[in-house]
C-alpha cells in the first residue's frame, strides 16, 4: 500500500510540476506548517490522480479547471494559481478570457467580471515576469 501511494505522490508531484512548477509549489509549501496531509492529497489526488488520467490534455485540464472556478466565484486564489497554470500549459489569452465570458451565461456576470478581473491580474503579472526574464538575459 505505501509503495502506490509513493508512486501516486510522485506521479502527482511530476504532474503538478507540468502544469505550474512554482504556484504549485507555493500552494504546496504554504500548507507545510498547517495541513501537510492536504498537500500530499492534493498532489496524490488531484494530480496523481485525476491530472494524470487519459482523455483530457493539460490544457483542457485547465480550461475546465479556470471554468469550474470562474462559475463558483468563491475560489480567487486558486483561479489566480489556475489562470497562471492555463498559461503555462499553453493556451492563449483568448482561449482563456472566452472560457471566462462563456461563464457569464452559466455562473452570472459577476462571477465572469470577476474571473476576467483575476485573468488581467494574472496576465500582467505575467508580462511582467516575462519582462524582467527577458532582461535578465
Amino acid at each position: 500500500m505505501e509503495q502506490n501511494t509513493t508512486s501516486t505522490y510522485e506521479r502527482g508531484l511530476k504532474r503538478l510540476k507540468e502544469v505550474d512548477d512554482i504556484a504549485g509549489e507555493k500552494v504546496i509549501a504554504s500548507l507545510a506548517d498547517i495541513s501537510p496531509d492536504l498537500g500530499r492529497y492534493v498532489i496524490e489526488f488531484g494530480f496523481g490522480e485525476i491530472y494524470s488520467r487519459p482523455g483530457l490534455t493539460l490544457q483542457q485540464r485547465e480550461l475546465a479547471t479556470v471554468a469550474a472556478l470562474t462559475a463558483m466565484g468563491t475560489a480567487q486564489p486558486q483561479l489566480k494559481v489556475h489562470l497562471a497554470a492555463a498559461l503555462n500549459v499553453g493556451l492563449s489569452r483568448l482561449e482563456i478570457t472566452e472560457t471566462i465570458m462563456q461563464m457569464a451565461l452559466y455562473a452570472g456576470f459577476p462571477a465572469a467580471l470577476n474571473g476576467m478581473f483575476a485573468a488581467k491580474e494574472v496576465f500582467a503579472e505575467h508580462d511582467q515576469l516575462v519582462h524582467t526574464e527577458v532582461a535578465a538575459h
